[in-house]
């Protein structure tokens, strides 16, 4: 198969030309390692090529599931693939091989999906932009110069530059909607509880969740049907919804009532380019019929933001403690990026019971924001404070990093925090051709009303044509 044809085809549309035999998987793969060698030296999308491994998956034969044959790749972040390393960015773990795939992996082999790769985020996903020192920073599709976000920049760049349709990404502050926002690409964070990351337990008090970065609605709809397979011995969860999420994509919304917030939640102000682009995607949902109106988000943000700081600081003292464990002597700060190392000695001044007020304060975050969707269906605010920033300006002076982290993204972090699902739509491009996504956030556990609300987005304002000009 042909690039360009390749290209015209989201991941559903690819395993459907393979059920019908009038494409091999082994063709779109061919057709997605290609690619793969042609952009990967601009943009440092895949830093672990398994292109052997794919092609034997799909010479001993696949299961037949909704994208058999489809190409894919893992975040190098949450996924375990047995036989190989899951670095999490970093010289740490580069050695450390899986003895066994983690439960997500297993549910996206049985579907038929064929991993040919892992795909680069920053040192254990601390950063909104990917540029681990263990592989060096990914570049967006859209401006070589640019970030394409993180922690699942990698996963992004891939998609946005046409190596896959879709792939796996992850989100503990902003992961998924970050990078997904910055390549143009639709980014959907479910609600805590609704993909299991066993074997392992929660991540980050149960902020983090898996799923994907894709390029149509329809795709992140299935793939989320795929992966929402409830574990035995899963510490919390949501069950298997009756009605598949693809067949809520499909359907109509209904007329809802949004509130919308021009806001930064967590910095000064936004770029005027997206808060322009939160009034015009009002005005659109408003010309579909929704109820729209303009409202200030509830709860202690600043509380909530120490919060969550305290308990992934707290979260890497446990990694950095296990793997010393592991290995009989303790990590020391050589090892780690100097951001990484500052957040485990940030963690280490966090106790047991400051841990304990830590999550109360964030589960108290939580409850004040749902007062708000007891009178809106939606909330839509900007997914980022600005449009992708250029690579390097958050390290490059660590004396104005924070300011720089939360002007780039503050409007991510808080909802998984609360657990509520959240998308991110490209809706809207600044005058120098850079994506601008558009955030929107459902009640707990009801992605199947956003799947349609995106879906309704979709059909009246596409993007699916409107690819990167890498």
């Amino acid at each position: 198969m042909e690039f360009a044809e390749y290209r015209k085809h989201d991941a559903v549309g690819l395993a459907a030309l393979v059920a019908r035999g009038e494409v091999s998987p082994a063709e779109l793969l061919e057709t997605a390692i290609a690619r793969m060698q042609t952009v990967n030296p601009q943009v440092n999308a895949v830093t672990m090529d398994l292109s052997e491994w794919g092609r034997a998956a799909v010479a001993q034969g696949l299961p037949v599931g909704p994208l058999t044959g489809v190409p894919f790749l893992l975040k190098d972040l949450g996924a375990q693939l047995a036989g190989s390393p899951t670095t999490a960015g970093s010289a740490l773990f580069r050695d450390l091989h899986a003895t066994a795939d983690s439960a997500l992996v297993s549910l996206y082999r049985q579907a038929g999906l064929v991993f040919f790769g892992k795909t680069n985020t920053p040192e254990f996903g601390l950063m909104p932009v990917t540029e681990p020192a263990l592989f060096g920073p990914s570049r967006n599709p859209w401006d070589l110069s640019r970030t394409p976000g993180g922690s699942s920049g990698g996963a992004s760049a891939a998609v946005a530059a046409g190596i896959v349709p879709a792939a796996h990404a992850s989100d503990g502050g902003g992961s998924i909607r970050t990078p997904a926002s910055a390549c143009g690409l639709f980014g959907m964070k479910p609600s805590r509880g609704r993909v299991s990351f066993a074997p392992l337990g929660e991540g980050w008090g149960g902020a983090s969740i898996q799923h994907a970065v894709t390029r149509s609605v329809r795709d992140s709809a299935v793939l989320l049907d795929v992966a929402c397979e409830p574990q035995p011995g899963d510490p919390y969860y949501l069950p298997r919804p009756e009605t598949p999420f693809a067949e809520e994509a499909r359907r109509e919304p209904g007329k809802l009532a949004i509130g919308f917030t021009t806001a930064a939640l967590v910095s000064e102000a936004l770029d005027p380019e997206c808060a322009a682009a939160v009034r015009d995607a009002a005005r659109l949902c408003e010309s579909l019929g929704h109820i729209v109106d303009e409202v200030t988000l509830p709860g202690d943000l600043a509380a909530m933001q120490q919060a969550a700081g305290d308990i992934i600081g707290a979260s890497l003292v446990a990694t950095f403690e296990a793997e010393g464990e592991r290995r009989g002597r303790p990590v020391e700060a050589g090892e780690v990026e100097p951001l990484t190392w500052a957040m485990h000695q940030r963690g280490k001044s966090v106790g047991g019971g400051a841990y304990i007020r830590a999550l109360a304060t964030i589960h108290a975050y939580g409850r004040a924001v749902a007062g708000l969707f007891q009178r809106y269906d939606v909330l839509l605010l900007s997914t980022l404070g600005s449009p992708a920033i250029p690579v390097g300006h958050l390290t490059e002076d660590f004396g104005q990093y924070a300011q720089r982290l939360f002007a780039f993204m503050p409007n991510t972090q808080a909802f998984n925090n609360t657990g509520q699902p959240a998308m991110t739509v490209p809706l809207a491009w600044s005058a120098s051709g850079l994506p601008i996504g558009l955030q929107f956030v459902g009640r707990m556990s009801e992605e199947a009303l956003l799947f349609r609300l995106a879906g309704q987005l979709e059909q009246a304002r596409p993007w699916f044509d409107r690819t990167a000009p890498l």
